[in-house]
């Protein structure tokens, strides 16, 4: 993957190009660890172009910006192009633009998304086959196009104001930028603490940062933005037979998996032992013995004492002996990544500037050592996420009271830390009114099937909450995460084509027999060892070690005593003082149980805001 930024600007006077040069590489050089292996820029009297670049597919050739030739008056390139993506389909769209008079330069799949942006205009994103964020500049039109994939698993941000906007892959670069100041307002406070399981699609965060949608093209002209979605996976009837239907699923997750194999770097898959990461496992290393290619390496994470720890709601036991039975069977060269408890806090802060915002804790903290340990052997991981938004695998699409619960359904029965704050801040910001109105403009775009029934009809809306508003910050976590130790992780599961079929089945042959993810489990069934493919859902693991949550007490105490602890001008300071008296836990932004998480929450929170020097509006 890589990283983007640069801007449009129609001014009719500003800095001189000493200083837009510096500007530009000061905001392309925040974003080093998304693309360690090269660096290019392009500047012109109206837009700028900044790159980083980790070198996955023809690492010999596709340096960008990438500029077509120049036209044929000698006048410039037609366009030029950042890009930060994978395209999957890049072999038959170079055979097909090749056909049509192209002339191509390079091995690299960046050219095609420009040549194809030539031949087919705004049509273009249409015809990928992959996941990516990019910005191309149209010389001619004097245009910028910013391009999201379809299901918004890389990223990019921007910033509209009065002459152009900035962009960026990541809020770094155009924090980098002396135009644009970190400032939170009432609404970024909403999304902080009242939505941070459920973030608002295109919210920045930051006041008036703003992010590309999935399946969006955000199109800037002078003195014009205009935004235009060029994918949905809309609703229609399901005609397939449930025999149709498992062979297709299999058939689509077979062709997505070996499409994603290819890679001129080493690849690898993580590994978790449930049956979303094991099928993902188990269909490349058939693909790569049918190639010719070498063993899937493959990697997990654990934590001491891991298999002492009680079973709850979240997890159902241990992952280890599933992992070790799904290599095992799959054969693959096996890595389990055991992280001690002294890791994560020292993590702490390199999560913290990865994901330019408050998130997980120390789930962010581990995913984060996990990758780091990848990167040391591999470039490229295939990932099991995602298989539960699209196959109905977490606990809330079978639960009836969290589906009758008249908002977003992870979120029933549960307090966030917006409980915590202020009641003069609480009076402004809203939080319960501003959940209601966010799950009503929500549930306003959920695609309808004429002549579903209720049942039918409210599954189809909670589907359509999971792809929008809980989906999201999964795959934003781990591109953050990824990509701050520079490894690429690839999600076969949000492979549109897959996702455009699988939402339309029904919830009786998505579950047949009553069992959750019936119709995955099914489709690998024969690839996998029974006690994997029926393992029943068991989220991403926490540390079972107490001195994590020990040295946040201590920190937070810490927080107490300070009378100028900027986490206390939205946090009630005394709340938190009786509920860590009373011993406790604090309301905590994660859904899964997790005792330390609301802790670890307020200490980043404060962490972040003096981090960022972000100013309260």
């Amino acid at each position: 993957m890589c990283g983007v930024t640069g801007w449009t600007d129609w001014a009719p006077d500003g800095p001189d190009d000493r200083h837009r040069e510096a500007t530009l590489r000061a905001m392309t050089a925040t974003l080093a660890c998304r693309g360690p292996d090269d660096s290019g820029i392009w500047l012109s009297r109206h837009a700028a172009l900044g790159h980083r670049r980790l070198a996955v597919i023809a690492p010999d050739s596709g340096a960008q910006p990438l500029a077509d030739t120049p036209d044929t008056a000698g006048t410039g390139p037609r366009a030029v192009l950042s890009y930060n993506g994978e395209l999957y389909n890049h072999p038959e769209l170079r055979r097909e633009l090749t056909a049509l008079g192209h002339v191509f330069r390079t091995r690299s799949d960046t050219e095609v998304v420009l040549r194809a942006h030539l031949q087919w205009g705004a049509d273009a994103p249409g015809r990928l086959n992959g996941i990516f964020a990019y910005a191309l500049w149209d010389t001619a039109r004097q245009e910028l196009s910013l391009v999201r994939d379809r299901l918004g698993v890389k990223p990019l941000f921007w910033h509209p104001h009065a002459t152009g906007v900035l962009f960026g892959s990541e809020p770094k670069a155009v924090l980098a930028h002396p135009r644009f100041r970190a400032e939170l307002d009432t609404e970024g406070i909403a999304e902080l603490f009242a939505l941070p399981a459920a973030p608002t699609p295109g919210h920045g965060l930051f006041r008036g940062l703003y992010e590309v949608l999935p399946g969006e093209i955000v199109t800037v002209t002078r003195g014009a933005t205009r935004t235009t979605r060029y994918w949905s996976p809309g609703a229609r009837p399901h005609t397939d037979d449930p025999a149709t239907t498992l062979r297709t699923v299999r058939e689509l997750l077979a062709d997505t998996v070996e499409r994603q194999l290819i890679a001129d770097v080493p690849l690898c898959s993580l590994l978790s032992g449930g049956v979303d990461s094991s099928a993902i496992t188990a269909l490349a290393a058939l693909a790569a013995e049918r190639t010719g290619q070498s063993k899937i390496t493959s990697f997990s994470v654990d934590f001491p004492g891991s298999a002492d720890r009680a079973p709850d709601a979240w997890r159902t036991g241990a992952d280890a002996p599933f992992v070790r039975a799904a290599a095992d069977h799959i054969g693959t060269l096996h890595t389990s990544v055991v992280i001690p408890d002294d890791d994560l806090l020292d993590a702490r802060d390199a999560v913290l500037r990865a994901r330019d915002r408050p998130g997980w804790g120390e789930m962010d903290a581990s995913l984060y050592l996990l990758f780091r340990e990848v990167r040391r052997r591999s470039t490229v991981a295939l990932s099991g996420e995602a298989a539960d938004e699209i196959f109905g695998g977490y606990p809330y699409f079978h639960d009836p009271a969290a589906l009758a619960s008249g908002t977003f359904p992870w979120l029933h029965g549960r307090t966030t830390p917006a409980a915590l704050l202020r009641p003069e801040v609480a009076a402004e910001v809203r939080p319960a009114e501003y959940t209601a109105e966010q799950y009503r403009r929500t549930l306003a775009g959920a695609p309808r099937l004429a002549g579903e029934d209720d049942g039918a009809r409210r599954l189809r809306e909670v589907f359509h909450l999971a792809l929008t508003r809980w989906l999201p910050p999964l795959l934003e976590r781990v591109d953050r995460v990824s990509m701050a130790v520079g490894l690429e992780v690839r999600v076969p599961f949000c492979d549109h084509r897959l996702v455009e079929y699988v939402t339309q089945v029904p919830w009786a042959l998505r579950t047949p027999g009553g069992r959750p993810k019936g119709l995955l489990r099914d489709a690998v069934r024969d690839l996998l060892p029974p006690q994997v493919t029926d393992r029943p859902k068991s989220g991403y693991p926490s540390t079972p070690a107490v001195r994590y949550g020990e040295v946040l007490a201590a920190r937070a105490q810490e927080l107490l005593a300070d009378r100028q602890a900027p986490v206390f001008e939205l946090v009630d300071r005394e709340l938190v003082r009786t509920a860590l008296a009373e011993g406790r836990p604090l309301p905590s932004p994660r859904t899964a149980p997790n005792p330390v998480g609301g802790l670890d929450h307020l200490v980043q929170v404060d962490e972040w805001l003096r981090a960022y020097r972000v100013g309260l509006r």
